[in-house]
């Protein structure tokens, strides 16, 4: 854990460089904007040339039915997520929702595949690690856009590499290649569901998409309680966006 909390922070501190004399004030909440946006620039372009047209492919020939279908397989395979994480935060509620969410969806929503759980009034409640370094205190950090991964902070990416890597998973009992192949499939799904999203866009993208992952984060972490948002700088590109 403390690793790749570490590899988040030492990725920070490497893209500092200090301000030239007279240079314009830099954004506390990113610092690094100026790496950020050519980052982003490239995900961008690999975004239009490959993903992007792969995902459009996907929601053309795949009916709504097994493209909601296979959405809620992997986000069944996200419970035992929900639940180790649930139960670092002493959140007893939230670990039962997730063992009962997990159950009712594996045995009665043929593996996941139909979202029963919700309609039993078991909403997902979403925990992962970066939740779990928040809630004992551990700040953000700056604003990162990593290639190929997107928005980050170092306690996000910390966190993403705990879920992947240190805590249980059902994905640790996949064999490769299929392993693989799964995660190609997640990715493309998770792509085409942000398709219709794209539209809420306006302004400068890459402000957008940076407040957009930074309230939902906060939103996350705090359990949907209003907070004053540290984020917001008068940029007319605040709307938070779910799959963020």
């Amino acid at each position: 854990m403390a690793t790749g909390f570490s590899t988040g922070k030492a990725l920070a501190q490497a893209m500092q460089e200090p301000a030239p004399a007279g240079s314009t004030p830099v954004n506390p909440t990113d610092p690094y904007e100026n790496w950020n946006r050519k980052v982003f620039r490239f995900n961008e372009t690999i975004d239009q040339w490959f993903l992007k047209p792969v995902a459009q492919t996907y929601r053309t020939f795949t009916p709504t039915i097994v493209d909601r279908g296979i959405t809620n397989f992997f986000n069944n395979l996200q419970e035992i997520r929900n639940l180790a994480n649930s139960l670092l935060q002493l959140k007893g509620e939230s670990a039962v929702v997730a063992a009962g969410r997990f159950t009712y969806n594996t045995v009665f929503g043929l593996a996941g595949f139909f979202d029963v759980a919700t309609a039993f009034d078991l909403p997902e409640r979403p925990e992962d690690f970066g939740q779990t370094l928040g809630y004992w205190g551990a700040g953000s950090g700056p604003y990162l856009m990593l290639p190929i991964l997107g928005p980050s902070s170092p306690r996000h990416f910390g966190g993403l590499a705990t879920d992947l890597f240190v805590l249980p998973s059902l994905w640790d009992n996949v064999d490769s290649p299929e392993n693989y192949y799964a995660r190609g499939v997640q990715i493309v799904d998770v792509r085409a569901d942000l398709i219709p999203a794209e539209g809420f866009i306006s302004g400068d993208s890459y402000i957008f998409v940076r407040n957009a992952f930074l309230q939902r984060r906060e939103f996350l972490i705090n359990d949907g309680q209003p907070v004053e948002d540290p984020f917001a700088s008068g940029d007319d590109e605040d709307l938070m966006l779910e799959d963020f």
